[in-house]
This record gives structure tokens, C-alpha cells and sequence, in this order.
């Protein structure tokens, strides 16, 4: 696994799974255009930019650029880093025909050339560069303070993200990332001793 500080902006849920199979870092997605009205992802991409920087790895296509030109009118130029993937012609697996323009996005390239577009794009994919918490929270420790498996669950984590600024629909996987990301576990715990 390669270790990155920056969190890493892409377009859609296959290309956060291509990723998450060799890269360990929070990883969010735009869901394409839905971040242009979006203002909590919005809020939460400025967070994570100024915590951590930001990597944008958009597709090669002209809706990649025009996402990566919005990201980059939200987020200031010294917290964001541009990974660019070239323009190789292809059809995804799980595509029935290609895209609009036809190329490959994130999903449909290899592991390989994912890796040596990080390595140009200037982030240190050494092993320990990530920003590791000594005490993270654990799906465990999720469940133990009410915020997965429980009767109310969903209604405190929906309190929690609102209190925390962050978006309301994170799913229980993706508010432990960005938690894990932006907190420490006492942080959480008084946050939810205040709710």
C-alpha cells in the first residue's frame, strides 16, 4: 500500500474502489458535477485541504477538467496538488461502450500507471508519509458509542456530522474515514457527549 498525506478528490465510487486497492489515504468522491451545488462536500473538501492538501485525480475527459477547474476555484493553490492521468482510448469492464469521449477514466487504468501519475503529480508515495493517528476510531469503537448497529444510529451519526460541519448522508464507512482523517477519538467522544 502506498501512503499519501493528501486526501484524494475523484469523480465517482469506481474510482475510489481502483484506488483504495493501493493507496491508503482518505479518498472522496465529487459524484461528478453533484459538487458544484453540494456546499456541505464543498465545506468538507475545504477542510480536508487545509488539514491535510489535496491530490485532484480527475478523468483525462472535459468533465474531469471542468471538475478540477471548480476544485480549484474552492480550494487555495498552496493546499491542492493535480494528478493527471494521460488520455489512453478504452472501455471500462463494467462499461457496455465507452465513454462520451472515449477514453479510460481512473477506474479503467492500471495500477501501474495510476502509481507513476502520483509519482509525477509531486505527493511522497514513500511508505509512513501518511498522517497516522496513534488512537483512531474503529468500527468497534463505532458500534460502542452508538453510531453503527444500534436502533438510533443513524439519527446520531446525523447529529454528530452536523456538529462536526460535516455532509448528513456520509455513509457509517465513509464518516469513519473522514473522522479518522480530521479527529482524534477523545475529540469525537467529547462531540458526542455535548450532543
Amino acid at each position: 500500500m502506498l501512503k499519501i498525506k493528501e486526501a484524494v478528490i475523484v469523480e465517482g465510487k469506481y474510482d475510489k474502489q481502483k484506488l483504495s486497492e493501493f493507496l491508503d489515504t482518505v479518498i472522496i468522491t465529487t459524484s461528478g458535477f453533484r459538487v458544484f451545488k453540494d456546499k456541505e462536500k464543498q465545506q468538507l473538501i475545504r477542510r480536508l485541504a487545509k488539514e491535510r492538501g489535496l491530490l485532484v485525480m480527475t478523468d483525462s475527459d472535459s468533465a474531469g477538467f471542468v471538475i478540477r477547474n471548480f476544485l480549484r476555484g474552492i480550494v487555495p493553490d498552496s493546499q491542492i496538488k493535480h494528478c493527471y492521468i494521460p488520455q489512453i482510448v478504452g472501455k471500462e469492464k463494467r462499461k457496455t461502450a465507452p465513454s462520451k469521449e472515449g477514453f479510460l477514466g481512473v477506474e479503467g487504468l492500471n495500477a501501474d500507471i495510476l502509481r507513476e501519475a502520483l509519482v509525477k503529480s509531486g505527493v511522497d508515495v514513500g511508505q509512513g508519509t501518511s498522517t497516522e493517528l496513534k488512537n483512531p476510531v474503529t468500527k468497534s469503537d463505532m458500534f460502542e458509542m452508538g453510531l453503527s448497529g444500534r436502533e438510533n444510529s443513524a439519527v446520531l451519526r446525523k447529529k454528530l456530522m452536523e456538529s462536526l460541519g460535516l455532509p448528513t448522508y456520509l455513509s457509517t464507512n465513509a464518516l469513519l474515514e473522514v473522522i479518522n482523517s480530521l479527529y482524534s477519538k477523545e475529540e469525537v467522544l467529547d462531540k458526542l457527549n455535548s450532543i
